[in-house]
């Protein structure tokens, strides 16, 4: 017995079968059309992780950039104030 009750032969004659029916250049076809999906869906999940951890560094960059320019404000406040007592 092989996979799950299927025998050897019984997947050889399976494959032969499909040979006749299809043929060998639509098989080939299909298997560059099946691999060159697999190879999208790949890229196009890198690309979203790429992007998710570009948007991280975006907002860590923009709270950073908000956090510097407070202090700017607060500061030029503080000069406002001793200029306006001078």
């Amino acid at each position: 017995m092989g996979l799950g009750g299927i025998s050897i032969w019984q997947l050889l004659i399976v494959l032969v079968i499909v040979l006749l029916l299809f043929g060998t250049k639509k098989l080939r076809n299909l298997g560059t059309d099946l691999g060159g999906a697999v190879k999208g869906f790949r890229s196009t999940m890198k690309d979203g992780a790429n992007a998710e951890e570009s948007k991280e560094t975006e907002t860590e960059a923009e709270a950073e950039t908000s956090q510097e320019s407070l202090a700017e404000s607060a500061e030029d406040a503080d000069s406002d104030k001793e200029n306006a007592k001078v």
